[in-house]
């Protein structure tokens, strides 16, 4: 007998946002069309049309899996040796060690190099290791991790009201403030300079990079190291926000009177 449309359409609808963490504890690969190259002392060391993006266990970000035959360094097999230990859910972009069965390679110099996952999905590939490479994707450098095909950013401009305080002392407040949306991120809130206590930071020695928005300069307050970020000059997508501040960690940031998370995943 036919099942009625109500038995038809009972199944539940998916949520990606949920799929995607659920799927972070399997190895999970994509494939790319780009060309990929990686560079050591100025040397070609890799040239690949044949890479897969692949993300560990707990990763957050993929690395390139490429043939064997495609990196030219000379390597020793060795035992990867246990995997990382690590409290939260997921492993940050450049967290140490394996969390999948395989062999890590070694060249002379240099240390580990790659890793070949068992698994016979990625067709014998290694995964190598992002440092110490100059990378490229086709002839566009790329730096802190390859380019997610599943993630992105989009900087809107808005008019909510964002409020900064570290303990009982005011550091910003904004009724103009830019959110940088990014996958699977808390939403970032970027200030002008003219709406933050400019006199209460000090710059940091301290510098990040970040795959799509470039490298990040850092500031402090009074107890609260490296409060606040900016992008003095950022990549392409993150142009909107070059200069602007954003706060996190020891910093509680409010919007429209609610707090919002400032942390990373897992912390």
């Amino acid at each position: 007998m036919p099942r009625s449309r109500t038995m038809q359409t009972r199944r539940m609808a998916v949520d990606l946002r949920e799929s995607w963490f659920r799927a972070l504890a399997e190895l999970r690969y994509a494939t790319t069309p780009k060309r990929i190259r990686a560079d050591l002392d100025g040397a070609t060391v890799l040239d690949t049309r044949d890479a897969l993006l692949v993300w560990e266990p707990r990763r957050v970000v993929p690395w390139y899996a490429v043939p064997e035959a495609d990196l030219h360094l000379a390597t020793t097999e060795h035992d990867p040796g246990p995997p990382p230990e690590f409290r939260g859910p997921v492993l940050g972009p450049h967290h140490p060690g394996h969390t999948t069965p395989g062999v890590a390679l070694h060249a002379d110099g240099l240390g580990e190099v790659a890793f070949r996952p068992e698994d016979p999905a990625l067709g014998g590939r290694v995964i190598v290791r992002w440092a110490p490479f100059a990378w490229r994707e086709e002839d566009e450098p790329v730096i802190s991790h390859p380019h997610d095909p599943f993630a992105r950013i989009d900087v809107l401009r808005s008019d909510r009201h964002v409020r900064v305080t570290v303990g009982d002392t005011v550091l910003a407040e904004s009724t103009r403030p830019v959110a940088l949306v990014e996958t699977s991120l808390p939403v970032r809130w970027y200030l002008p300079r003219d709406d933050v206590r400019m006199d209460l930071l000090t710059p940091s020695e301290t510098r990040t990079q970040c795959a799509y928005k470039g490298t990040a300069s850092y500031l402090s307050a009074e107890d609260a190291p490296d409060v606040a970020w900016s992008y003095p000059d950022p990549l392409h997508d993150a142009l909107p926000v070059k200069d602007l501040l954003c706060f996190w960690r020891a910093a509680t940031v409010e919007v429209d009177g609610e707090p919002v998370p400032t942390g990373m995943p897992g912390e």
